[in-house]
């Protein structure tokens, strides 16, 4: 068994969507002062690497606390946009332009869920088409070039249970 880290390392200052408030990470208390270490964490819920809920993007969509652990996980393949799409599986894009033109493909495979490396080009009209559908949108994922094309894996990437939650920062982990 292999475990490939998917995620994103949360920092202060780091990169975020444009129009987003910055991430900010400060020491609150100390080992030497308090005898414990806390960090105070202030970023949107879109942060990093993270899943988006079907009510990110629709107004009828569930949150996060609405939506079944299961839609966070399960088989998953890598895949190029010209291959043909295993069905019923995730479907990991790394160097890929996700746009509507594309949709009509993906909605054949009825993935429950789309893996999206951070150097993919996402359109917002793609997302909200996924999420209107209940498929879940994984975004800003890293190391995805790391999982060999067409061979599925074990993806797991569970939010935070955060009532009425529109997404999450996640840890995202390949199980090959």
């Amino acid at each position: 068994m292999k475990i490939i880290d998917l995620s994103q390392s949360l920092y202060n200052k780091m990169p975020v969507y444009p129009g987003d408030p910055e991430v900010k990470i400060q020491q609150i208390h100390s080992l030497a002062k308090e005898g414990w270490r806390l960090r105070y964490l202030q970023f949107a819920s879109h942060t990093g690497s993270h899943v988006d809920a079907f009510s990110h993007m629709d107004e009828k969509g569930k949150t996060l606390d609405q939506m079944p652990l299961s839609k966070f996980m399960g088989p998953a393949q890598r895949v190029k946009i010209t291959d043909i799409f295993p069905k019923n599986i995730g479907l990991a894009f790394v160097k890929a332009k996700l746009d509507l033109d594309l949709y009509p493909k993906i909605k054949v495979a009825q993935p429950p869920f789309i893996l999206i490396n951070k150097d993919c080009e996402f359109s917002v009209a793609m997302e909200r088409k996924l999420l209107q559908n209940e498929i879940v949108t994984v975004t800003d994922l890293v190391n995805l070039e790391k999982l060999p094309l067409g061979k599925q894996f074990m993806f797991y990437g569970l939010p935070l249970k955060i009532k009425d939650g529109d997404g999450s920062p996640i840890r995202a982990v390949a199980v090959l």
